[in-house]
C-alpha cells in the first residue's frame, strides 16, 4: 500500500465523490440518517487529521532542533534565514498582484446573483499586528505544543538548537534525543499515511453529501476562472524554481505528487507537512535547511491563499457592482501584503483576511457569503497550491545554499516493527501447556 498511495488516494477521492452525491441523492437532507452519514465520512477525516496534528509539534522541534546543532555556525543560519524571507515576500507580491491582474482580466464577479444565501462565516478574529508580533513568542512551549502554534515552536527551537551549539559535548545526548524524536515522528508517519484514502474519500464524500454537485455547476465561472489563475501561479512558481533547480523541477513535483494529494483532498496543508518534509529528505533536502525553511514557510509564504485573497476581494466588489481605482487597488495589495503574515493559526485564515480587507475599505463584508458556500472547494486549491510554492521555496535555498544532495528514491523502506519471531509471540508471556499428566510444562523458552 505505502508504495501504491498515490493511486490508493485517487481512489479514495473518485469514491469519496460517488458516494457522497449517491447519499444526496438518496437520503433526505432533513432526516437523521443524512446528519449521521454527514458525521460518519466527517469522522474518517477527522481521526487522520487529528493524528496527523499529533506528529507536527514534535517533527517540527525534532527537526529544527537537531538541524540548526549540526549546522555549527550561526551566521548561516541567518543567511538561511533572510533568503527565505526574501524569497516569502517576492512570492508573495507575485501571487497577490497575480490574483489582482487575473481577476480585473476574467472579471467573474460580474453579473453574479446577489440572492445568494447569506452564511455564517464564524467569529472573525480582528487583525492586529501588535497582538500577533507578541503572540509569536512562546511563554510556555508545552502550550505552544499542544496547540500545534508553529511560530512558537518556530522561535523556541532556534533558542534551544543555538543553545546547543554553544554546550558543544554536553549538549550531544540531547540533540542525539530530537534526532531519534523526528525518526520517530517519521516513522509514524508512515503508519498515520496509511489512513489517508479513507480520509481523503471521507472529507470528499461529506462535502458532496452536503452540498452536492450543483453547487460546482452555479458557480462554475468563479471556480474555473480561480483554477485558471492557480495554474498560472504554478507555472510562476516552478518556472522560478526551474531557474535553480534545473532539470530537477520535474523530478520535485514528482516526489511531492502525494502530499500535493493529500492537501488538495483534506483542504489542510498541516495534513500534509510531515509527508512533505519525509518527500524533501528524499529528493535530497537536508533537514538543517527543510527544518527551519518548512515550518517558516507555513506561516509565511501561503502562496494560494495570499493569491485568493486579492481574487475574492475583488470579485465581492464586482459582484456589488463598486469599480476600484488602481490605486485603491494597489492600496489592498500592500494590505494584504502585510496582514497575510498575521493569521498563520486562525481558522479560515483566508476568510478573515478577506473580511478584514473589506471592512477596512468600506467594501460590504456580508459579500462574504457570496464565497462561503464554494469556500472549501476552492480552499482544495490555494492548500496545493501552498504546498507547491514552500516545496519550491525550500529546494531553491537549499540550492542557493550549494547543499542540495543527490535524491533517494520517491519510496525507501523504513524501519518494520519485529513480529513473527521464533518465539511465535510468546516471548516475555507466562504461557503454559498442558501434557496428558495434568502437568504444566514451558512452552518456550522466555529466556
Amino acid at each position: 500500500m505505502a508504495r501504491r498511495l498515490t493511486l490508493y488516494i485517487l481512489i479514495g477521492m473518485v469514491l469519496g465523490i460517488v458516494v457522497g452525491y449517491a447519499v444526496r441523492l438518496a437520503v433526505p437532507a432533513d432526516s437523521q440518517a443524512f446528519e449521521y452519514w454527514l458525521r460518519s465520512f466527517g469522522t474518517l477525516a477527522t481521526i487522520f487529521l487529528n493524528l496527523i496534528k499529533m506528529l507536527v509539534a514534535p517533527l517540527i522541534l525534532g527537526t529544527l532542533v537537531s538541524g540548526i546543532a549540526h549546522m555549527g555556525d550561526s551566521s548561516a543560519l541567518g543567511r538561511i534565514g533572510t533568503r527565505a524571507i526574501a524569497w516569502f515576500i517576492i512570492a508573495s507580491l507575485i501571487s497577490i498582484s497575480l490574483g489582482l491582474i487575473m481577476v480585473n482580466l476574467l472579471q467573474p464577479g460580474v453579473g453574479v446573483d446577489m440572492t445568494a444565501s447569506a452564511q455564517a462565516v464564524g467569529e472573525v478574529k480582528k487583525l492586529d499586528m501588535f497582538e500577533f508580533i507578541e503572540h509569536v513568542f512562546p511563554k510556555n512551549v508545552i502550550a505552544a505544543m499542544a496547540e500545534n502554534n508553529v511560530l512558537q515552536i518556530l522561535v523556541f527551537s532556534l533558542f534551544a538548537g543555538v543553545g546547543l551549539t554553544a554546550l558543544g559535548e554536553k549538549g550531544k545526548p540531547l540533540v542525539r534525543g530530537a534526532e531519534a524524536l523526528a525518526e520517530l515522528m517519521l516513522q509514524i508517519t508512515g503508519y498515520v499515511m496509511r489512513l489517508a484514502p479513507l480520509a481523503v474519500f471521507g472529507a470528499l464524500a461529506k462535502v458532496v453529501a452536503q452540498y452536492g454537485l450543483g453547487i460546482l455547476a452555479t458557480y462554475a465561472e468563479l471556480l474555473i476562472e480561480f483554477y485558471i489563475s492557480l495554474v498560472l501561479l504554478w507555472a510562476l512558481l516552478l518556472a522560478a524554481g526551474a531557474v535553480f533547480l534545473r532539470a530537477r523541477i520535474v523530478q520535485l513535483i514528482r516526489y511531492i505528487r502525494e502530499p500535493l494529494l493529500i492537501a488538495f483532498s483534506t483542504a489542510s496543508s498541516e495534513a500534509a507537512m510531515p509527508k512533505l518534509f519525509e518527500q524533501l529528505d528524499r529528493f535530497g533536502v537536508p533537514r538543517r535547511i527543510s527544518g527551519f525553511v518548512l515550518p517558516l514557510g507555513y506561516s509565511f509564504n501561503l502562496d494560494g491563499s495570499m493569491m485568493y485573497a486579492s481574487f475574492a476581494t475583488i470579485f465581492i466588489a464586482q459582484a456589488y457592482g463598486i469599480e476600484l481605482s488602481i490605486g485603491t487597488q494597489i492600496l489592498i495589495l500592500l494590505t494584504l501584503m502585510v496582514s497575510s503574515k498575521g493569521i498563520a493559526a486562525v481558522p479560515r485564515a483566508s476568510l478573515v483576511v478577506i473580511t478584514a480587507t473589506l471592512a477596512m475599505f468600506d467594501l460590504p463584508v456580508e459579500g462574504v457569503a457570496l464565497v462561503f458556500a464554494i469556500d472549501h472547494f476552492l480552499d482544495m486549491g490555494r492548500t496545493a497550491t501552498n504546498v507547491v510554492g514552500n516545496a519550491v521555496a525550500t529546494s531553491v535555498i537549499t540550492k542557493w545554499e550549494g547543499m542540495l544532495e543527490h535524491p533517494d528514491p520517491a519510496f525507501t523502506e523504513r524501519p518494520h516493527a519485529p513480529a513473527h519471531t521464533e518465539h511465535h509471540g510468546t516471548r516475555g508471556l507466562d504461557i503454559r501447556d498442558s501434557d496428558d499428566a495434568g502437568e504444566k510444562k514451558p512452552a518456550a523458552d522466555n529466556a
